[in-house]
């Protein structure tokens, strides 16, 4: 055995695992495109609803700022500059990961079993459960509001702010990601808990899309130091906006999105692992 490589075994079968899963969760994906594809009538529809359900966010704020000037001291173009970050990063992963809040239904029911036996990991099945292309719509809205926001705000661009932007999207997708996945896990034990899963991932990505100045701080704090969602866009952003962070921490926090986004799909990972071993089937 070379030095340098102790356990070639383990890495070539980790490898091996992700492999598989990322397999499992094109064919299954691309099974349920097809599946969407065959009525492309009713495609579009369902994506023009989508994207107009989503919009309607933004319309509840651009009413806002028709009576003010200012909400928490940003103007519209900054909101809608955390609008659009916040709801293209959690876009992406609702499309990739949306189906993960049906695991408590599956637990209660036993289809979960199903997932078992199949040659393929379960989170890669559950995740690809019922793949909706439908949820392009919120990723093509957010990316719009994004680019209103750029047109109109005034931004002292340097190369670092320009590749933050991409860094910001990748890094947030991520880390709601985790927060999907946790969750998931979460439903092994309470089965019934897609409504707590959704309140810190729909109802995480409707906090960010507000400056952070109108919460509480003990809100802000915890949002950053115990479930960072402030990561995915409040720290990155309000450094491209050249403004300041309510809990006066260091610029360089700003980057530390890709270093969250890893901690945290780490922990969810074992998370994941942990509920997927204690889960006990029907027929036990």
């Amino acid at each position: 055995m070379r030095q340098g490589t102790p356990y070639p075994g383990f890495e070539r079968a980790g490898r091996s695992r992700l492999a598989d899963g990322l397999r499992a969760y094109r064919l299954i994906a691309w099974m349920w495109i097809r599946s969407t594809m065959a009525y492309r009538a009713s495609f579009a529809m369902t994506l023009l609803g989508n994207f107009a359900g989503t919009a309607l966010d933004f319309v509840a704020i651009l009413l806002m700022f028709s009576r003010v000037d200012e909400l928490g001291g940003y103007g519209l173009g900054e909101v809608a500059f955390l609008y659009g970050l916040s709801s293209a990063a959690f876009g992406l992963t609702d499309l990739a990961l949306g189906s993960m809040d049906r695991l408590g239904g599956r637990v209660r029911d036993g289809t979960l079993d199903t997932l078992l036996v199949r040659p393929a990991p379960v989170l890669a099945q559950v995740a690809a459960d019922r793949f909706a292309l439908r949820r392009l719509g919120r990723i093509t809205q957010g990316l719009l509001v994004l680019g209103y926001a750029l047109t109109v705000v005034d931004i002292a661009w340097t190369p670092v702010k320009v590749l933050l932007m991409p860094v910001m999207l990748v890094s947030g997708a991520a880390i709601f990601g985790a927060v999907f996945v946790a969750g998931g896990a979460f439903q092994f034990v309470a089965q019934d808990a897609s409504q707590v899963q959704n309140s810190f991932t729909y109802g995480g990505t409707t906090l960010l899309q507000y400056p952070p100045t109108v919460f509480a701080k003990e809100l802000v704090r915890g949002v950053t130091f115990v479930l960072p969602l402030a990561f995915v866009n409040w720290l990155p952003a309000l450094y491209v906006l050249g403004l300041p962070y309510p809990l006066d921490l260091p610029q360089w926090t700003a980057f530390l999105p890709p270093l969250v986004a890893a901690g945290c799909c780490a922990l969810s990972g074992l998370a994941w692992r942990a509920g997927l071993r204690s889960y006990r089937s029907t027929g036990s």
